[in-house]
């Protein structure tokens, strides 16, 4: 078998987000990549000179930035339709809650979903991977929720799949069957977990569920549900995640953490129970400014409190149409410091090594290091503090998936 050809990426100020200095910051520094791997990284003069000879491509950055590929931790991507009447239903005094129990919200979108067809619930979510590619994201991972039967839930993440397939994106596929009771299921919501338990086999069986997911929340699911969906995910191996603490304490991030869950995201109603539950377990907080702004939330996430307990802090956009019908990391970035008063720093380790590990990728993503996956994108950036500045504008000048340079457009 050939060995891959090397490509050299030198004069690059490297944010490798490694340990040790700020962002892992080194100046005048290279990137060797092997295949779709990143064989040496380092500063270009300690680069040995037997490996710089066997490259048989030598890229010149010019000292641009260069950060790890980031990475979308939560979204639901695969979707029909849309909810701007709901948006103006709020700015007219109608809460998220009450709009769900009147009908709207979930269910709106899971009708919409079903009645659309796999190829235009591709289209759209590949049009929406696109938009969020363009900022430099190179790996996503995609929540169904919107299906809420077997045979819908089963076709968004078989659109899902394909979004990995197809697009040069990582795509990790999170089972949300515990998204709301669906309309045939109103008044027997113990029933449908019974429903959302048995799909889990099937969608597992198939090969189209990496992690499981469940809203647990005043409106949604009851800790004692959730339990009953993640004994479930226990028994086929699959790891668990939570929406949890977003609009009240239900203890949610306790109970994901008592089964070792990737990550508890939300987290506005988190108490300090759950944050030293989260960090025993080394459960990461995935927060989720994009909602928290869009329905104009008032009580904030613990943040210092997550970083005084040493809980990893994960951003994500949380792209969907509902709450957060935004398609740009890089402003979840800007938000996370403005209204979560994370640092710069914290907010681009947040959407590369946090949000690896929330995905269970802690080990070959989120880090510029030798021996994991070549995903990097190059920037028309002085400094790393500049991502989490800017808004409005797309710095992306290049980006690297695999060892492969994509469209930053």
């Amino acid at each position: 078998m050939s060995t891959p050809p090397l490509t050299l990426w030198r004069g690059a100020r490297l944010a490798t987000m490694c340990p040790g200095a700020p962002w892992g910051l080194i100046d005048d520094g290279a990137l060797l990549v092997e295949g779709d791997t990143l064989r040496w990284v380092g500063a270009e003069h300690a680069l040995p000179p037997a490996l710089a000879r066997q490259a048989e491509h030598d890229i010149s950055l010019d000292g641009a930035l260069v950060t790890p590929g980031l990475i979308d931790c939560h979204t639901h991507l695969v979707y029909g339709g849309h909810r701007a009447t709901e948006f103006e239903l709020r700015l007219q005094g109608a809460s998220y809650d009450e709009i769900a129990r009147a009908g709207g919200g979930i269910r709106s979108t899971v009708t919409a979903t079903r009645v659309a067809t796999d190829a235009l619930l591709y289209k759209l979510a590949a049009q929406r991977a696109r938009t969020l590619m363009a900022e430099g994201v190179t790996t996503i991972e995609i929540k169904s929720g919107y299906g809420l039967s077997a045979e819908h839930e089963a076709r968004c993440l078989r659109v899902a799949r394909r979004l990995g397939r197809e697009l040069p994106l990582t795509v990790r596929c999170t089972s949300l069957g515990a998204h709301a009771v669906p309309h045939e299921y109103t008044g027997r919501p113990d029933d449908y977990i019974d429903a959302v338990c048995d799909w889990l086999t099937m969608q597992h069986g198939e090969g189209l569920v990496d992690a499981v997911d469940a809203f647990c929340d005043h409106i949604a699911f009851t800790p004692a549900q959730t339990r009953r969906i993640f004994e479930a995910a226990r028994r086929l191996g699959l790891p668990i995640k939570l929406h949890a603490e977003q609009l009240s304490n239900q203890h949610g991030a306790a109970l994901a953490a008592e089964f070792g869950a990737l990550s508890a995201d939300h987290l506005e109603h988190l108490d300090d129970a759950g944050i030293a539950a989260m960090a025993k377990a080394g459960t990461v907080a995935v927060l989720l400014p994009g909602a928290f702004y869009f329905l104009r939330e008032t009580r904030l996430p613990p943040t210092p409190e997550l970083r005084a307990a040493g809980v990893p802090i994960a951003i994500a956009s949380d792209h969907n149409p509902g709450s957060s019908p935004g398609l740009s990391l890089l402003l979840m970035l800007n938000m996370a410091c403005t209204l979560f008063r994370m640092t710069p720093e914290e907010a681009l380790a947040g959407v590369t090594v946090h949000a690896a590990q929330a995905l269970g990728l802690a080990q070959t993503h989120g880090r510029l290091q030798a021996g994991r996956q070549a995903d990097f994108v190059v920037w028309d950036l002085a400094a790393p503090n500049e991502l989490a500045y800017w808004f409005g504008r797309n710095p992306c000048r290049r980006i690297v998936r695999a060892g492969v340079e994509i469209e930053s457009t």
